[in-house]
């Protein structure tokens, strides 16, 4: 495989800046749609709002996955030279978090769907039906765990919020106060344009 598919020692390569944002705009949308569903009245179109957000849901649980395979397997950027240490331990601390909340909040949701007590089947897209997990659907505590499972989804959802606030303002002090190549590194640029930026970051840090 190519240079440019993969991840080198200064920027990533485009399958993982490809899964990256399709992760980050999926969150966003998923987000979005779950705040404005719980608001609405039962009625068909909460139901499709519903499964559309339950499909997305685990297609996010999918791309964090390969995301995750393809991290373990590819080298990682280095981080700017001058970057004092305490801030690249926080940007590491960062991404494994994300990792984990993204996980853990289309698995909790998949837990609750399976412990709900009104047994809606969950239609992938409208093409197949995603099987409740058995373990969870076989329980007699179904209802203590549907809220259970309930909370952790939430609470995983709005953590994952609040980190990619945090990660996104993070980039743009990188990018606008510091003038380094941190962002330019998951963005598609042109090697000449990436190449610009990481002299003049070389310079301004030298």
């Amino acid at each position: 495989m190519g240079r440019r598919m993969m991840n080198d020692d200064t920027r990533y390569g485009i399958v993982a800046i490809v899964l990256h944002w399709l992760i980050a705009i999926s969150v966003i949308g998923l987000y979005a749609v779950g705040t404005i569903m719980e608001d609405m009245k039962p009625s068909l179109q909460q139901f499709e709002l519903y499964q559309l957000h339950k499909s997305f849901g685990i297609c996010v649980l999918l791309l964090t996955a390969l995301r995750l395979v393809w991290r373990l397997a590819n080298p990682q950027p280095s981080l700017p030279p001058k970057m004092p240490g305490w801030q690249k331990m926080a940007a590491k601390a960062t991404h494994w978090g994300f990792y984990a909340l993204l996980l853990a909040a289309p698995l909790a949701g998949w837990a609750m769907v399976s412990a709900s007590s009104l047994n809606i089947p969950t239609v992938i897209f409208g093409l197949f039906t995603l099987p409740h997990i058995e373990v969870i659907a076989a329980s007699t505590d179904k209802q203590m765990m549907e809220g259970l499972f309930e909370d952790l989804h939430g609470l995983a959802a709005d953590s994952l919020l609040v980190l990619l606030v945090a990660h996104v303002g993070a980039a743009l002090y990188h990018h606008i106060k510091l003038h380094d190549s941190v962002l330019l590194k998951m963005l598609p640029l042109s090697e000449a344009a990436f190449q610009e930026r990481l002299e003049n970051e070389r310079k301004t840090h030298s």
